[in-house]
């Protein structure tokens, strides 16, 4: 059995769903796949302004873009289902949602606060509206098919926002409810990215849950593969907006993959890594509109990943944009200790992540998301030393196995970028990424360069491929 989970683009209209529902009836030759959904593209984001709306009491544009989700889901209704006699039935099911939605933006408007509580309760009613229509159109078409509710299953903590599972329960909710629908052949659709507290208030696991969900799912039922459907040939050499050239990457190892989303690639939520790794379950990431390409698998088996993957062989380039550069200097670092604690304690009690470090014997320097800080931590900075910064830049990561201790590969890509201003240069613990930070103006010029320095050459060709639909 397979958990197929199919991202917002792939349910974003009747077109994109009747392809998902297409795939998910040639998986069934392989054993029966449990479908986990997004809510349709656009719409989650449309439900956070609701929400926002409400919390401001502008209700007339809150109550407007909840008749834009139900115009939305009634379209898929009229272009998905033929039989008219069940057009009324399923559309009521759509109305009755959107009817919650609108009575809880009242709400809100009355109280006149938005809860986090609150905005997991909005922000649900997309994966319920996919899911409702995706299995109805499922039924329709002759299929045995079941609309389960996760939040009978996903059993979370009250962290609104970003719920994790309460992993026992949810374990034995899986083999109660989920399992027995497959092992009779029945095609459970349920949805990602939400569950419930204990006391059956709906939660959601942050943005990008979904992935998150599909690969706990699959970790609890023992699936043989966690398959993520998107709009792209698995996961790319680099962004191919910056890179038109930009390769798919047939095979990554489990380490490369998480490096790769925590640095800022898109195609997976870096949580759903764990799960996989746990039980070493496959993921695959494959594209919805060319289902025969490739895609890309993720595993840390030496027989799949044999010829595929070796120390020094670059893997990826990843970009985050939008960040900035905080320089501290101060003498109280000079052979003394504690320093360290009292910077990044600062940064902790701001909850300001940081994402590159570079230190020396009276400075350090730390790039952070250039809109996740304000003056209270630069107050508190300024009282440990001189303090500086560098707005608009980007950090730039090259990922691939074992880099740091192959003999070369910095050497390439130092020389390789003679003619880019490097802001800051980064090479921590972690084997697989070299990371250094670059003016954004200078991105596309940086990245150009490195993707031509490895791989455009013929040496790797079958490990990375283009794109399906690319001449």
């Amino acid at each position: 059995m397979a958990v197929m989970k199919f991202g917002g683009t792939s349910v974003g209209n009747a077109r994109a769903m009747q392809q998902a529902i297409d795939l998910v009836v040639r998986e069934q030759r392989n054993g029966t796949p449990l479908v986990v959904l997004s809510a349709c593209s656009g719409i989650t984001n449309k439900l956070v302004r609701l929400a926002d709306a409400a919390g401001r009491s502008d209700i007339d544009e809150a109550l407007m873009l909840a008749g834009e989700v139900r115009a939305h889901h009634l379209s898929l209704i009229e272009e998905l289902i033929t039989d008219q006699a069940a057009k009324p039935e399923l559309a009521a099911k759509v109305d009755g949602y959107v009817s919650k939605l609108e009575m809880l933006a009242r709400g809100v408007d009355i109280v006149g606060e938005l809860t986090e509580r609150s905005k997991d309760m909005f922000c649900s009613f997309g994966e319920l509206l996919s899911t409702t229509v995706f299995s109805a159109a499922m039924i329709e078409q002759g299929y045995q098919a079941e609309w389960v509710d996760v939040r009978r299953v996903m059993i979370t903590d009250d962290n609104f926002g970003a719920a994790r599972p309460i992993t026992p329960v949810c374990e034995s909710n899986t083999a109660s409810i989920i399992r027995p629908l497959l092992e009779a052949g029945t095609i459970v659709v349920t949805q990602g990215y939400i569950g419930a507290t204990e006391a059956g208030r709906t939660t959601t696991l942050g943005r990008g849950g979904s992935d998150l969900t599909a690969a706990l799912l699959g970790a609890w039922l023992g699936d043989n593969a966690i398959q993520i459907w998107t709009d792209v040939d698995g996961v790319m050499t680099c962004d191919p907006r910056i890179v038109p050239e930009a390769r798919s990457i047939r095979v990554m190892t489990f380490s490369e993959a998480a490096e790769l989303a925590y640095l800022g690639a898109k195609v997976l939520h870096p949580d759903t890594i764990a799960p996989a790794v746990e039980k070493n379950i496959p993921v695959w990431v494959l594209n919805t509109w060319h289902p025969d390409a490739k895609g890309t698998l993720i595993t840390d088996d030496p027989e799949r990943l044999a010829g595929m993957s070796y120390g020094g062989l670059v893997k990826s380039i990843a970009v985050k944009k939008g960040q900035c550069i905080i320089n501290i200097r101060s003498n109280r670092m000079l052979g003394r200790y504690g320093f360290m604690t009292e910077l990044f304690g600062a940064f902790s009690r701001h909850g300001v992540s940081i994402e590159m470090i570079s230190s020396s014997e009276v400075s350090v320097s730390v790039t952070v998301d250039d809109k996740s800080f304000g003056d209270e931590l630069l107050q508190e900075l300024k009282a440990l030393g001189q303090v500086d910064i560098e707005h608009a830049v980007a950090t730039v990561s090259v990922v691939g196995d074992n880099l740091r201790m192959s003999k070369g590969v910095a050497g390439r890509i130092f020389s390789s970028l003679r003619n880019v201003n490097l802001r800051m240069i980064s090479q921590g613990s972690s084997e697989i990424n070299v990371g250094f930070v670059v003016q954004e103006q200078d991105v596309n010029e940086a990245v150009n360069t490195l993707h031509h320095e490895f791989f455009s050459g013929e040496e790797t060709a079958g490990i990375f491929e283009k794109p399906a639909g690319i001449p």
